[in-house]
């Protein structure tokens, strides 16, 4: 039987969804069969309900029939479209759980992280943070963003700009997700356009930061600063969850990548990440112009991006510093000079990049 809108259907449990600031809470109180299902890739989270209807049939002579069970087609599209909080909160519990066999990032350590920190990051279960404010320092159509900086990092770039807090897990204060959450809505509410998770690495920190998400509004744009070098397990409990991802591409070959921050196979895997984030989200592409690594570097990332993800927004940045242990490698003790610069814009216009600031 199917039961109209306009009849009294009662819910004999509660649901109740995370509320905007702003808006009213809504309760309906529901007796479900909830059946959790995810798509073969594992990506999406759906549900399946089957309500019962608080109406009674009334039969031939005014007796009223046992309770039946509303399968409506439009109950089911509803919560197949459950918004972005409810599924992160679920995600989040997901991405927790698999901390007991961590494979979050493509190094695969299978470690217990619930138990103690392990594994190449040194993190534990629960996040810390060192930074979070807003700042006007990314790419102009992102800013002013409030950026949250979480504490450790998969990788290990001598030339990290935050290496002490990047490569140290224990770093910063306790994330504490009511309170970041507040924060972030308060700069929303005064004008930031986004709100920005990093690090570090945040895919490391993948529960904390999905608990975030499930803490703001639907309404809120967020955006997800990566080193491309999460798993495929990361990114099935990532879909859907942010408006941008921010991906950096450091290096065009695996030489560089594992001389200098200590990474295997770090060509396949980014490239993979960065086709899936183009799919799936709205994607902006960093890369970082150091010293001695043009033609090794920028060059094959360059050509790379204009031959498989045309269009693709790609930011080309030249500030590079010789910041935290970059002066091990000679080439790495200066920075950018002009004719370097000049050679790698020259790059991006012959590969007919979409080049934003």
């Amino acid at each position: 039987m199917v039961c109209p809108a306009s009849h009294d259907v009662r819910w004999r449990c509660r649901l109740v969804l995370p509320l905007h600031p702003r808006e009213t809470r809504a309760e309906q109180e529901c007796s479900t069969d909830r059946v959790g299902a995810h798509r073969a890739a594992g990506t999406m989270m759906q549900s399946a309900v089957s309500p019962t209807c608080s109406r009674q049939a009334v039969g031939q002579h005014g007796t009223r029939s046992r309770m039946q069970t509303c399968d409506t087609a439009d109950f089911k599209s509803a919560l197949l479209r459950s918004s972005r909080s409810v599924l992160a909160r679920e995600r989040a519990a997901m991405a927790r759980a698999a901390l007991a066999d961590c494979h979050l990032c493509a190094h695969h350590c299978g470690v217990n992280r619930l138990k103690a920190p392990a594994g190449l990051c040194h993190a534990g279960a629960e996040a810390r943070f060192f930074s979070a404010q807003v700042e006007v320092s990314d790419e102009l159509e992102l800013i002013p963003t409030f950026a949250v900086a979480l504490s450790g990092c998969d990788l290990r770039c001598d030339f990290c700009i935050t290496g002490r807090p990047s490569w140290n897990p224990r770093a910063g204060e306790s994330f504490d997700v009511c309170a970041m959450a507040a924060k972030a809505k308060r700069a929303l509410d005064q004008g930031a356009r986004t709100m920005m998770i990093l690090g570090g690495e945040p895919t490391i920190h993948l529960p904390a930061a999905l608990e975030l998400v499930a803490a703001l509004s639907d309404s809120a744009k967020l955006v997800w600063k990566t080193n491309a070098h999460g798993s495929a397990q990361a990114r099935e409990l990532l879909e859907g969850m942010f408006d941008v991802w921010l991906a950096d591409f450091k290096f065009g070959n695996d030489e560089c990548a594992q001389r200098l921050a200590k990474v295997r196979d770090y060509i396949r895997i980014v490239r993979e990440n960065l086709v899936w984030a183009n799919q799936h989200s709205e994607l902006i592409v960093r890369h970082l112009v150091m010293p001695g690594h043009v033609e090794c570097c920028w060059r094959p990332v360059a050509e790379w991006l204009a031959e498989s993800l045309p269009g693709v927004k790609v930011n080309l940045r030249s500030g590079f510093w010789p910041a935290w242990r970059a002066a091990r490698h000679s080439e790495l003790g200066g920075t950018v000079s002009s004719a370097e610069t000049e050679r790698a814009w020259e790059i991006a216009r012959q590969c007919g990049l979409n080049c934003v600031q």
